[in-house]
């Protein structure tokens, strides 16, 4: 077995492991973040804050460290399809690239929110009313940028769901389903920006994407690529 297919697979299982820790970290991170934040109240989450601002901070990096492991999560998807196709792999790392520089950007305005919770200062400066009312606008760019974020995803996805469909890596069955949870993916993800307030019903449009990464996750980290019938005539691997 040539060095090129051994790093291929490699690359290949660590995106499968990476697509279910991507999953792990970022719900933990708003579990932790969850518990301190009191809805309306500004005063109410700056006392939960600054009585555990160590744990509020680790929830908020962990959020932070997903963006980065979706980066290494994109990269390693672009290695193992190189071979089939470079051009549209290319594509789908800039789109997930795009995805979680958005991601980062909001991680900064998280800790700035944090240092106000914790600083007994700028109480002197604004009203309890006005925090809250400043503290609520930035949860709603919160969720805006989060779908923002979400339709690069799914953009940034189905070129990686397509080239998988091109080859023999995974079974068809598997990466047409896959390509196939994309669209609807990014159209509930648009759906949101324009309908917020259909939220509850939306959140049923991201179950086919999460069982589809879920599943490749699974299928790449078990399983592994299947190179038995990759094309002689595919071009070799290169980082």
């Amino acid at each position: 077995m040539s060095s090129e297919v051994i790093t291929q697979r490699r690359w290949a299982r660590l995106a499968g492991f990476l697509y279910l820790f991507t999953y792990v970290v970022p719900i933990s991170g708003m579990a932790i973040c969850g518990r301190y934040i009191v809805a309306g109240s500004f005063s109410e989450t700056a006392l939960r804050v600054a009585s555990s601002e160590l744990a509020y901070r680790l929830g908020l990096s962990c959020l932070l460290l997903n963006a980065v492991l979706c980066i290494l999560l994109a990269m390693s998807l672009y290695v193992t399809l190189k071979p089939i196709d470079s051009t549209l792999a290319l594509f789908g790392l800039l789109f997930r690239l795009a995805e979680n520089v958005l991601a980062a950007t909001f991680s900064v305005l998280s800790f700035v929110a944090a240092k106000a919770y914790t600083s007994g200062s700028i109480n002197t400066v604004f009203t309890s009313k006005q925090l809250s009312s400043a503290m609520t606008l930035l949860n709603q760019a919160n969720g805006i940028e989060f779908n923002v974020s979400m339709i690069f995803l799914g953009i940034g996805s189905a070129f990686f769901f397509y080239v998988f469909s091109r080859s023999t890596y995974i079974p068809k069955l598997l990466s047409l389903f896959s390509l196939w949870a994309c669209p609807i993916f990014v159209a509930v993800s648009f759906a949101f920006l324009c309908w917020p307030g259909l939220s509850s019903y939306l959140r049923l449009g991201w179950l086919p994407m999460a069982l589809a990464e879920v599943g490749l996750g699974l299928w790449l980290l078990i399983k592994g690529i299947d190179l038995s019938q990759a094309g002689s005539g595919a071009p070799a691997l290169r980082l």
